[in-house]
């Protein structure tokens, strides 16, 4: 599969998790089709969603520098995305496993890290620039709910995804994305 000019200039010549557009409603959301993928992952569990994005990302980037079975460094991949459940005090950081791995990805020393299997989905998706707060991220994706609904799409309203795809030395042409999964 040929990636999108999109997908290669969103990942910045970085892997990130394959899919196909399946919608696009003018510059208010698309709806993308993820193909199954590993994630490696860690919940944090009673931090702000600032401070558990911050400990689970640490966790994760030692995972990828060798805390693992294989003690191999493996290539940095995005989005790192956040779940975000309503009403609740844990948040799960991920990483995108890159396609070399995704078939036996080597398994984390870490017993808080673990590799997950997302099923294949189809996602609605909101894009915004700049620098990404917790507050960013939470009035992106009520913009994003209130679209939805408003045009009468199902979709899993007790949780979404933060989904940022930049270092935080890079200052200019950010990209950031909220994530909810189609019904």
């Amino acid at each position: 599969m040929i990636k999108s000019f999109k997908q290669t200039f969103l990942s910045l010549d970085l892997q990130s998790p394959r899919w196909n557009t399946a919608e696009t409603t003018a510059k208010d959301y698309e709806l993308r089709q993820y193909e199954t993928a590993k994630w490696v992952s860690t919940v944090i569990r009673g931090e702000t969603q600032k401070e558990a994005l911050r400990q689970g990302f640490w966790k994760l980037f030692h995972y990828i520098q060798g805390k693992n079975e294989k003690e191999m460094k493996i290539d940095m991949t995005v989005p790192v995305t956040c779940l975000v459940k309503r009403g609740c005090a844990d948040f799960k950081v991920s990483f995108f496993v890159p396609f070399e791995h995704q078939d036996s990805p080597p398994q984390p020393t870490d017993s808080d890290v673990f590799i997950e299997e997302r099923k294949a989905a189809a996602v609605f998706v909101r894009s915004f620039s700049g620098f990404a707060s917790t507050e960013k991220y939470a009035e992106e994706a009520e913009v994003l709910a209130r679209i939805l609904r408003n045009r009468g799409q199902l979709f899993h309203e007790d949780f979404f995804y933060t989904a940022g795809y930049d270092s935080p030395f890079k200052l200019f042409n950010r990209h950031n994305e909220v994530w909810y999964f189609k019904k």
